[in-house]
């Protein structure tokens, strides 16, 4: 094999035909920067693939290869200028391409009267916005950044906004009631017989169905609602309704006395902040089937009466222990003090109770005396005394009727709050036997927990011989430790709310009193005053009629107008017989 023949090589390969560059081309630097154009670079010349073909084919016409020698191609290194970061142009540092005159930003003014030229008006504010704006200006005026048009002064008052609400936040998140008892009618045969009320509400309370409704209900349904809200809410002072009464329940004044007792509890039942928002009220002001909504509630929850409430959620219990020795001095202060106001205000009632029996002995009296009057003027034959005695008689009846209508104002201002507060002590005492329940309940849970306690510390000194019932006494005692502890807080917690219960009191009390005081005087003074426009009236009357008969003169006879007549004559009558005048002719 020729291998030194004509310089081919003997693997066929096509030696390089790359062109020998200048000095000068070698001068270029290798790597370039990226600011040389693309005119600099020198074509590479294309390859004969048809000769590479046939030197593949024959190896014998293939040229010598010419050895490479390292370093022949001396490159150089220079700085580069890389302001423009590694992407040159395309980066993001790349400048700003100069322009002669920049085009003016787009203006806030402009885009909206583009929208606005360019969408439909609709509003009268925006075609009085768009005819201020000139649409025409944009085109002719020079590109440099637009004045924004003068604004133009409002043409209509300034709206006035209220900083103020119209009722207060309290007043909002506390619901309104007015409820009115009335209608009182007798109802059922002689056996079943009773009253029946018409309750009326009217409420802003979004818990009823509707603002007003009216309802029936009897004696005995108010007094379920005392109850249920006593047991239900322990440590809240309940308004109590009237107490029962078995004699003369009909009576027109006692009903009437006792419609307006059940009004006053029920308004203060809806006023108390607590009460106002427990389900048996809303059960007894809305419901229609009233007795069948009772007996399904009851069924519902059989413990309706002591256990219901704090007592039976904790699961402590109620039973009375010993002798409650009071610790706190503010309760027991409070104790005394109700105790005393109790025995005054039963002794301010007793004496009520005098004036108005004295007030319907005066009544009783006035009538007698009319009846007595009316019958002496029936058998006097004068008229002119018959007469003033029927009008006394009159009088007197008038006078009964005003002192039975006082009396019935006594006893519904002043008398009906005096026996209130009487029956607000009953429930505020009833308040204390729930604290003293509490009390009683806190202490039996220390014994118990007192027990369990010991029973472990055994349990403990056995050893590992009583591992099951230590677990089990373990969790017994924490769970007691829970109980004690929850019926401590109940205690604690009961003592502040009926603090605050005690303060609602007095200031009500005060409240209460000073209204009816005010009451009971302003219907005094009117009884009075009727009183005497009364007599006054009837002497008026008298006096007129008095004043009639002295100046009353009787007609007088034609004949005795004769002006012959003298003084010495003396009237005859047929027989020529003189006749004598007498002074006390009819």
């Amino acid at each position: 094999m020729d291998i030194e023949g004509d310089g081919d090589s003997p693997w066929g390969d096509v030696p390089s035909q790359a062109p020998v560059k200048s000095p000068k081309e070698e001068d270029t630097p290798v790597f370039g920067g990226a600011s040389e154009s693309s005119d600099n670079l020198k074509p590479t010349p294309s390859i004969d693939t048809s000769a590479a073909a046939q030197s593949i084919k024959s190896p014998t016409t293939r040229h010598p290869r010419t050895p490479r020698r390292p370093g022949q191609n001396i490159a150089r290194l220079e700085a580069l200028d890389d302001s423009l970061g590694p992407l040159g142009p395309l980066g993001d540092n790349a400048p700003a391409a100069v322009v002669d005159q920049p085009p003016a930003p787009p203006q806030k003014e402009q885009i909206l009267a583009l929208r606005q030229a360019t969408s439909s008006i609709s509003s009268p504010l925006s075609r009085s916005m768009l005819d201020s704006v000139d649409l025409n200006d944009d085109v002719e005026r020079s590109p440099g950044p637009r004045i924004p048009p003068p604004v133009q002064p409002s043409q209509g008052t300034p709206v006035r906004r209220d900083t103020q609400p119209s009722v207060s936040i309290e007043q909002a998140a506390k619901p309104s009631f007015d409820i009115t008892v009335g209608d009182p009618h007798k109802v059922g045969d002689l056996t079943s017989s009773h009253i029946v009320y018409l309750v009326k509400t009217k409420t802003s309370s979004k818990a009823y169905r509707q603002p007003e409704f009216a309802v029936t209900r009897r004696y005995r349904d108010f007094l379920w609602l005392y109850n249920s809200l006593h047991g239900s809410n322990p440590g809240v002072v309940v308004p109590p309704p009237p107490e029962k009464q078995a004699v003369g329940r009909f009576d027109t004044n006692f009903v009437e006395s006792r419609r307006a007792a059940l009004e006053r509890m029920l308004n203060k039942i809806a006023a108390h902040p607590t009460l106002q928002h427990d389900g048996d009220l809303k059960l007894f002001l809305e419901s229609e089937a009233f007795n069948v909504d009772v007996k399904h509630k009851e069924r519902k929850e059989p413990g309706l009466g002591e256990s219901k409430g704090m007592f039976s959620g904790l699961g402590l219990s109620v039973g009375g222990g010993g002798k409650f020795v009071e610790q706190d001095e503010w309760f027991h202060e409070r104790r005394v003090y109700l105790d005393a106001l109790e025995n005054q205000l039963k002794a301010l009632l007793k004496a009520m109770d005098t004036v108005v029996t004295q007030r319907k002995g005066l009544s009783e009296a006035a009538g007698d005396f009319s009846a007595s009057l009316h019958s002496l003027s029936t058998v006097e034959l004068s008229a002119s005394l018959s007469g003033p005695l029927e009008s006394l008689s009159d009088l007197q009846i008038r006078i009964r009727e005003l002192y039975d209508r006082q009396a019935q104002q006594d006893v519904l201002t002043l008398g009906i709050t005096i026996d209130e507060y009487i029956r607000l002590i009953g429930s505020i005492k009833l308040a204390f036997g729930q604290r003293q329940k509490a009390y009683h309940s806190w202490h039996a849970a220390e014994s118990e927990m007192q027990k369990r306690k010991g029973t472990q510390d055994k349990l403990l000194r056995q050893g590992k011989t009583q591992q099951d019932r230590l677990v089990q006494m373990n969790a017994d005692v924490a769970d007691a430790e829970r109980k004690v502890h929850q019926a401590r807080l109940l205690f604690e917690d009961m003592g502040r709310l009926m603090k605050a219960e005690l303060e609602r009191f007095e200031r009500e009390k005060v409240e209460d009193f000073k209204s009816a005081v005010e009451t009971f005087l302003e219907s005094a003074v009117e009884a009075q005053k009727e009183l005497i426009e009364l007599w006054e009236t009837f002497l008026m009357q008298l006096d007129a009629e008095e004043n009639e008969d002295v100046f009353y003169k009787p007609p007088v006879e034609p004949a005795a107008r004769s002006p012959l007549r003298t003084p010495t004559d003396r009237p005859t009558d047929s027989q020529g017989t003189s006749v004598t005048a007498t002074d006390d002719e009819d």
